[in-house]
C-alpha cells in the first residue's frame, strides 16, 4: 500500500514554513495519541512525516524524489537505516507537548530527559457579587479548605532532626530507565521513580504530622481583589494559591465571577442600559428629568418633540474599561407612555388638539 503524502498527512501546503509544520503536528499529535484513544497507526504516520519534514535536509531530498529520498521505496520503514539495536531518540524540540508523548515514546535517552517540576493540583471557586460592585471592582474573601504545606517539615516530609538521603532506586536521579525493544529499534523510556516520586531523595524518617505528604489540609481565608469592570462569566486566575504539594510550587486558584443582575440596570460590554418613561406631553413640549445611574442621579434634558424608543447618551457614566482610565456610556431609552385613562376635561383638550392638527394639515 502506497504510502500518503507527508504533507497532506500533517494537512498542510508545500509550502509551509517550519512554524506552520511544527503547529500543524502538534495539533494532530494532540489529537491522534493512543493514550487519549486517539489511532497508534495515525499517530505513527503523523510522527515519521514530521520526522522528515522538519529536517531542512530531509525536507529537500523528500520533495526531490518523495519517499524513497528518505527511507527507501514507498511503504518501506523510513527508520530502517537505524538497524536493531541501536538506540533510536525522538525529538520534538519545543513543541510543550510533555507528558502527552513520554508514555509513548519514553522521552529523550542518553541521559536527555528532561523532567518538569512537580506542582500542586489547580482549585476552581466561584464568587457571586453585585452589579455595582462589578463597575467599580471589590474586595471579595474566600474561605476554602485546601492543601497546603504542613508547618512541623515545611513541606521537606522529613521529620525534623532528620536528613533526607539520596534515593537508593534512582541513585538520585529522581526517574528510571527501561529500554524497550520495537520495530523502530531500542527505545529508551524513562519514568518517574516509584520509590521517591521524582525527587531523588527520601527522608531518614517521615513527618510525623503529615505521615510524609508534605502538606496538611486546612481553613484558608483568601482575598481575591476584583478590577473595576469585571464582566459576569469572567475567571480570575490567583497564581500558586491552589493546593500545595510536597517540594513543589502550589497550583493556581481559578475564580469564577458571576455577578447579580440589577432591577434597573442592564449591560452590553461597557455600556450601561436603562429605561425611563415620561408622559406625552413631557415628550412633546420637552422636560428635564433625574435619570438613576452607577454613580447616583443625573439631571437629563429631553427635547420637545422626542419619540418614544430614542436613546439618549450619559458619556463616562457606563463601565470602566479593564484596560484603560476611561469609561464607557449610559445609554437611556425613554419610553413615552400613553394614558389609558383621561378626565373630561383631558379628552376635551386632546379632541381640541387632535382637531387644529387636522386644520393644519387640510391648510
Amino acid at each position: 500500500m502506497a504510502k500518503r503524502d507527508y504533507y497532506e498527512t500533517l494537512g498542510i501546503g508545500k509550502d509551509a514554513s517550519p512554524d506552520e509544520i511544527k503547529k500543524a503536528f502538534r495539533r494532530a499529535a494532540v489529537e491522534h495519541h493512543p493514550d487519549r484513544g486517539g489511532d497508534e497507526t495515525k499517530f505513527k504516520e503523523l510522527n515519521e512525516a514530521y520526522e522528515v519534514l522538519k529536517d531542512t535536509e530531509k525536507r529537500k531530498r523528500y520533495d526531490q524524489f518523495g519517499h524513497a529520498g528518505v527511507g527507501g521505496a514507498a511503504g518501506g520503514n523510513p527508520f530502517e537505516g537505524f538497524g536493531q539495536g541501536q538506540n533510536v531518540n525522538f525529538d520534538f524540540g519545543d513543541l510543550g507537548l510533555g507528558d502527552i508523548f513520554s508514555s509513548f515514546f519514553g522521552g529523550g535517552g542518553g541521559g536527555h530527559h528532561s523532567q518538569r517540576q512537580a506542582r500542586g493540583r489547580d482549585v476552581e471557586a466561584g464568587v457571586e457579587i453585585g452589579f455595582e460592585e462589578a463597575v467599580f471592582g471589590t474586595d471579595v474573601d474566600i474561605m476554602l479548605n485546601l492543601d497546603d504545606t504542613c508547618e512541623h517539615c515545611n513541606g521537606d516530609t522529613v521529620e525534623p532532626g532528620y536528613e533526607l538521603k539520596t534515593c537508593d532506586q534512582c541513585k538520585g536521579s529522581g526517574q528510571v530507565v527501561t529500554v524497550a525493544r520495537t520495530i523502530f529499534g531500542n527505545i529508551q523510556q524513562a519514568a518517574v521513580c516509584p520509590k521517591c516520586h521524582g525527587r531523588g531523595k527520601i527522608p531518614e524518617k517521615i513527618c510525623t504530622v503529615c505521615h510524609g505528604k508534605g502538606t496538611q489540609t486546612k481553613k484558608q481565608k483568601i482575598q481575591l481583589k476584583v478590577p473595576a469592570g469585571v464582566d459576569d462569566g469572567a475567571t480570575i486566575r490567583l497564581r500558586e494559591r491552589g493546593e500545595a504539594i510536597a517540594s513543589g510550587p502550589k497550583g493556581d486558584l481559578y475564580v469564577n465571577i458571576r455577578v447579580k443582575s440589577h432591577k434597573h440596570f442592564t449591560r452590553e460590554g461597557d455600556l450601561i442600559l436603562s429605561e425611563e418613561h415620561i408622559t406625552m406631553v413631557q415628550a412633546a413640549l420637552g422636560t428635564e428629568i433625574d435619570v438613576a445611574t452607577v454613580d447616583g442621579p443625573v439631571r437629563m434634558k429631553i427635547p420637545a418633540g422626542t419619540q418614544s424608543g430614542a436613546d439618549f447618551k450619559l458619556s463616562n457614566h457606563g463601565v470602566p474599561h479593564l484596560k484603560g482610565t476611561t469609561r464607557g456610556a449610559h445609554i437611556v431609552t425613554i419610553t413615552v407612555d400613553t394614558p389609558t385613562k383621561l378626565s373630561k376635561k383631558q379628552q376635551e383638550l386632546l379632541q381640541e388638539f387632535a382637531a387644529t392638527s387636522s386644520k393644519k394639515k387640510l391648510f
